[in-house]
């Protein structure tokens, strides 16, 4: 069961299904000021669905067909967890909800959840008699039913979320000496056969500086351009993880493989660079995060955050596994960006 915070929550009884509420629900959608319109799908017995509709109010497309890159959305709890995280990176403040009466009480259940774990002011029109309406909904005690309170609702964003809260990243080795020597020191040589000191069997791992402690020290190095049709394409990907993986090989060309020690501390907290890490950790350079990529960055940032993984756990390292075969084939569909070859390296 989910517990309501009333001031978070509101009701707007349209028993009548005037259609001034609809078409003013559909008018507030203004994503850049931090409010979206989720409109559900009618007839949509997917347990995902709702999630779906979601991902797409926050400008997200899924790739349709049974053999699509995006089935991994037929999962509800990652469907929602991707939501989540888009929602969160960008600033959603308010959700509006029209033709709620036409969700079931389990999708019911799941949009209040995914509120309670964004924090986000949510905004329901339910367009029936309010004597129907379900257990859940009907503890709500934020109510409104007239035109001049809806307006007003909707003349502001709402408030910022006090939730989810993320603790700051503690910085690994963040002294100057240690950072120049793991950002600017080239690899050693190694005889053949033979392991780098840091990865020997039975050695303790080197660890690196954080990419703030870096930025202290270091200029990062500029982001490679890539097309805008290539950038609006990446950022209709739905999986945070996928599209932040395919968008640091775009502006870095960087090889897949560095992406797998990339940790959420190797992001600076404003999001303006990342850090890669190269073989044995004895070179790992520092980039600068191009202004497109920066949503991206802060989705994958916060889809590893919302799964209360550590700040030194790496970030891209479950989409290199688990859905290896999806980021292989996102990567085909982006034949400008040239990404097929670092993708299909992964395995499975």
């Amino acid at each position: 069961m989910v517990t309501l915070v009333c001031d978070d929550v509101t009701l707007v009884v349209d028993e009548r299904d005037d259609l001034f509420y609809t078409r003013a629900a559909l008018q507030a959608h203004r994503p850049e000021e931090g409010r979206i319109t989720v409109q559900p799908t009618p007839a949509n017995s997917s347990p995902a669905a709702l999630a779906h509709d979601m991902l797409y109010a926050l400008g997200k497309r899924l790739a349709p067909g049974p053999n699509s890159p995006d089935v991994w959305l037929d999962s509800a709890n990652a469907a929602w967890l991707a939501a989540a995280a888009w929602a969160v990176a960008t600033g959603v403040r308010h959700v509006v909800v029209p033709r709620a009466h036409l969700l079931t009480i389990r999708r019911i259940d799941q949009l209040l959840a995914w509120r309670e774990l964004t924090g986000v002011q949510l905004t329901l029109l339910w367009q029936r008699a309010p004597r129907v309406l379900p257990s859940a909904l009907a503890r709500v005690e934020r109510r409104i039913s007239g035109r001049d309170q809806f307006e007003a609702l909707l003349a502001e964003p709402g408030p910022i979320p006090t939730r989810p809260f993320f603790p700051p990243a503690l910085s690994a080795m963040t002294g100057p000496a240690s950072v120049a020597v793991v950002a600017v020191q080239p690899p050693a040589r190694q005889p053949r056969g033979t392991q780098s000191a840091p990865t020997r069997p039975g050695r303790r791992a080197h660890t690196c500086a954080s990419a703030m402690a870096t930025a202290q020290m270091l200029q990062p190095a500029a982001a490679i351009a890539i097309a805008s049709e290539d950038v609006a394409a990446l950022a209709a990907l739905a999986h945070p993880l996928i599209v932040g993986a395919l968008s640091v090989l775009a502006f870095t060309q960087a090889s897949l493989g560095s992406l797998r020690f990339t940790r959420d501390l190797d992001i600076t907290g404003d999001v303006s660079a990342i850090k890669i890490h190269g073989a044995g950790h004895m070179c790992c350079p520092l980039h600068a995060i191009p202004a497109w990529a920066r949503p991206m960055l802060a989705a994958a940032r916060a889809h590893q955050r919302l799964t209360t993984h550590s700040p030194g756990d790496s970030v891209f390292a479950p989409v290199m596994v688990a859905e290896a075969r999806h980021l292989r084939a996102h990567a085909g569909q982006l034949p400008r960006l040239d990404l097929t070859l670092p993708a299909g390296s992964l395995v499975p």
